[in-house]
């Protein structure tokens, strides 16, 4: 089984290359996990997905945010949100399961400077996600929580972590939301793979950042203990954000490959 995780930073804008993207790899993503559709439910392209293969599970909202699970396999256990009125205004949570894995689709809040509304906002959502994993699962359960979780857990996620420091994604409070919620018995899968530095899977659309690899790695593939043994790879394909005739997402997808 191999899943992706994508920001696409906008769908529609996106759609072309994603179908390009999705043939040149031959077709072998199982299950597309999309951030930033900012599209509604009803302009979502349904039929173009479905025409690569996929039946598609959305949570959508107009010109922001939207979250996206699109698999070839059957999914049950559709969760839209946390169920929380205030924090479910904006459409960044959703989860499926399929087979005995439960998968879930995040797309956190980017924050702002210390102490404004954004900011708190954003520690606020990484609370009542923790809350969220405690509610519904457990840490024995088959779990893959993945997306663009908008935080770089180290100084070794930046290109320059003296110019990068206590940014909005580099605070120390950012990295702490994060490093609770993998506490709650997850693995940073890529991280698990890959000690190397220099491996980001996003890029600033100015000063040629892509090719001069000035990033940062702020999308994740977490998961629990029970699913490292049947993890045989996973990595950051850049093809997508190197295209030049096309006008690419500023990420790059993840993908991960699970042999059961």
């Amino acid at each position: 089984m191999k899943i992706a995780s994508y920001n696409v930073n906008s769908i529609k804008a996106r759609l072309e290359l994603l179908s390009l993207w999705l043939e040149h790899r031959g077709s072998d993503i199982d299950i597309l996990c999309l951030q930033e559709t900012k599209t509604i439910d009803q302009t979502f392209p349904f039929e173009a997905l479905k025409e690569l293969g996929f039946e598609c599970t959305i949570s959508g909202q107009k010109a922001y945010n939207g979250v996206a699970i699109c698999s070839k396999l059957s999914v049950t256990d559709i969760k839209y949100g946390f169920l929380d009125p205030y924090f479910d205004m904006q459409k960044r949570i959703i989860s499926v399961k399929i087979n005995d894995i439960n998968i879930i689709n995040i797309y956190a809040p980017h924050g702002a400077l210390r102490g404004e509304e954004k900011y708190l906002y954003k520690l606020g959502w990484f609370d009542r996600l923790f809350t969220f994993l405690n509610e519904n699962y457990t840490p024995n359960d088959n779990i893959i929580i993945l997306g663009d979780f908008n935080v770089a857990l180290t100084d070794k996620d930046v290109y320059d972590p003296i110019a990068l420091f206590d940014i909005a994604a580099t605070m120390q409070e950012e990295r702490d939301a994060l490093n609770k919620i993998i506490e709650f018995g997850l693995i940073d899968c890529f991280r698990h793979v890959n000690k190397d530095d220099g491996m980001y899977s996003w890029w600033s659309y100015s000063g040629a950042a892509i090719w001069n690899n000035l990033g940062m790695r702020i999308d994740y593939l977490l998961a629990t203990k029970s699913m490292l043994p049947k993890l045989v790879n996973i990595d950051i394909d850049l093809w997508p954000r190197r295209k030049k005739n096309i006008t690419p997402s500023d990420h790059a997808p993840i993908v991960a490959e699970f042999i059961f």
